[in-house]
């Protein structure tokens, strides 16, 4: 669970939109040049073991945040039924999010893994580990562990549920966050990642633009959907959306700054 002292170092230059913590790719930004972040939590996705962070880097940030790697217990260096040499070098005072893992970071052998046993081994000795349920949601919520949810339209509904089921571990939602409502800037911004969701991907045309050069039906459908996946708007609009999530159960809510790192640092 988030303590009372990883809540009390919220305040930063994050904090005016309310977020928590914040989701990190080490392809954007360079994590071994970041002395802290104004954030309690940063998680640094997995985009493949060339790209990991050093284990010092690692270390250093987490003597500021809470620092989360991503970690596909399906892959070779993370499987804790095969190879975990990756796992075992991470840090003692880094954590985990617990990931099947994207087909696209992973070998044709490690995307026949099985998910459920793994995921189990690994939560063995990581009782503060959360769990993404992005295309496991049901493995997920049987570990009995922190859920780590993409942000959605149904995120509201589906935290009331597992709350009035009696789950009070962490309930964190992760969802990019784009400062503005400039249209083109928000498609520019997120139009990809929203055109992903399989919602989304059904309403569009298989040739559609998903950036600011879409046009008609498709730039409609993207907008909406950039509303229902992401956190957009002024400042003011962000943070009343976040207080609707935290007001059904999420503790923790956690921004990619998919227009770059500075603009959501103020600098």
């Amino acid at each position: 669970m988030l303590t009372e002292h990883t809540k009390a170092r919220t305040d930063g230059s994050v904090s005016r939109i309310g977020l928590d913590g914040l989701a990190l790719k080490p392809t954007e930004t360079a994590i071994e040049d970041l002395a802290s972040v104004p954030a309690a939590t940063v998680t640094i996705d997995y985009e493949g073991r060339e790209s990991l962070p050093a284990a010092d880097a690692l270390a250093r940030l987490a003597e500021s945040t809470d620092v989360r790697v991503t970690t596909p217990v399906r892959a070779d260096g993370f499987d804790p039924l095969g190879d975990d040499s990756l796992a075992a070098a991470l840090p003692a005072t880094v954590g985990r999010v617990l990931v099947a893992g994207h087909p696209a970071y992973l070998s044709e052998a490690e995307r026949t893994r099985a998910v459920a046993p793994r995921l189990g081994a690994a939560l063995e000795g990581e009782d503060d580990a959360w769990v993404g349920t992005e295309s496991i949601e049901r493995i997920a919520m049987a570990t009995g562990a922190g859920q780590f949810d993409l942000l959605s339209p149904n995120t509201k509904r589906g935290v009331r549920a597992v709350r009035a089921a009696g789950f009070a571990g962490d309930v964190a939602v992760y969802a990019p966050v784009v400062a503005t409502d400039d249209e083109d800037a928000l498609l520019d911004a997120v139009g990809a990642y929203v055109a992903r969701r399989s919602s989304v991907a059904r309403a569009l045309p298989d040739d559609a633009q998903t950036d600011a050069g879409a046009t008609g039906d498709a730039r409609e459908t993207l907008l909406a959907a950039v509303d229902d996946y992401a956190l957009v708007g002024d400042a003011s609009s962000i943070r009343d959306r976040i207080e609707r999530l935290r007001s059904v159960g999420v503790t923790a809510i956690v921004g990619y700054p998919a227009r770059g790192l500075e603009t959501l640092l103020g600098r």
